[in-house]
């Protein structure tokens, strides 16, 4: 019988919160044609003439205001969920990788070869598929495997938009909100992406709201709810309604307290820590809110665990 591999996959973080190794993160993520679509000529000298120049040290800073000491939050729980997964499933192989920092995918796959292991699926951490998410993880995947002579049997997972442990453990923590916070309004903020990736094929858009129809569907809670997309980048036209304006405009229409998910994240990053926790419930404190809460992702939930091992079976 064949050895089996999981790589859990994410797009990847920063090693350290200083200017350096932010720029050399943000030189591969921003550099992949899969998450800037646009010509090669045309974007590749606005990177590094401009955004590599500039952009680093601003972020470098919000990475600080995140950091803990045992180093990024999305790269604490991913390795807090690997453990787990490893414990569950003692016969097999459990690693992760990340598609623009260390340990790269390619370099956990070689660690598989080196096992023996003959079987690997690969489960990129994104609920919803995106060619900006999971096909950049599976592009990773694939070129590792161009240069080998012995390529095991590859399982890759697309995405559980809809898969049933998923959605009852977003139910879970919305009831637990709900019922502790009492908000008027909850909001979902799933990440954006350009129209154009949409208009071009890209099912992230309907998955989302493929999700959030499976929450509500038999879902015996009564409370308004709004879809909106965050971390837009760059000028092109992105998903809207747009949750920083969102949450500037709702307490001029009466809501008040709100209560915040981002059902596209299993694990805290700077998307929800500083741009959720601190930016938006600035925006709407500053414009008349009264109460802003946020429910965290599933970080290093066994629940989440468990639901992993059931994609791998």
């Amino acid at each position: 019988m064949s050895k089996k591999g999981i790589l859990l996959a994410n797009i990847g973080t920063p090693d350290k919160p200083e200017a350096k190794e932010v720029k050399e993160y943000l030189k591969h993520f921003l550099g992949d044609p899969r998450v800037i679509d646009k010509p090669r000529w045309q974007w590749l000298p606005i990177l590094h003439g401009i955004i590599l120049n500039t952009r680093p040290k601003k972020s470098a800073a919000l990475y600080k205001s995140i950091w803990e000491e045992e180093g990024s939050p999305l790269l604490i729980h991913t390795k807090s969920q690997t453990s787990q997964l490893q414990e569950k499933l003692p016969e097999v192989s459990v690693r992760f990788g990340m598609a623009y920092s260390q340990p790269t995918i390619s370099e956990s796959l070689k660690a598989f070869e080196k096992e023996g292991v003959e079987d690997v699926t690969i489960i990129p951490l994104y609920p919803q598929y995106s060619t900006t998410t999971t096909a950049a993880i599976h592009d990773a995947v694939f070129r590792h495997y161009l240069k080998q002579e012995n390529i095991p049997t590859l399982h890759l997972i697309r995405e559980f938009t809809s898969h049933p442990l998923y959605i009852n453990l977003l139910r879970k923590q919305i009831e637990e909100g709900i019922k502790e916070y009492q908000p008027e309004l909850l909001v979902f903020s799933y990440h954006g992406i350009p129209v154009s990736y949409v208009e071009k094929g890209d099912p992230y858009k309907d998955q989302c709201a493929e999700t959030t129809a499976a929450v509500f569907k038999g879902f015996d809670i009564d409370i308004p709810y709004k879809v909106t997309y965050q971390s837009k980048f760059g000028p092109d036209e992105w998903l809207t309604p747009a949750l920083d304006k969102t949450l500037m405009s709702l307490p001029k229409e009466g809501i008040k307290k709100v209560l915040v998910i981002t059902p596209g994240f299993v694990s805290d990053c700077i998307e929800t820590l500083e741009e959720i926790e601190d930016e938006n419930r600035t925006y709407f404190m500053e414009n008349g809110g009264v109460e802003f809460n946020y429910i965290h992702p599933f970080n290093d939930d066994p629940d989440f665990v468990e639901l992993l091992a059931n994609l791998v079976n």
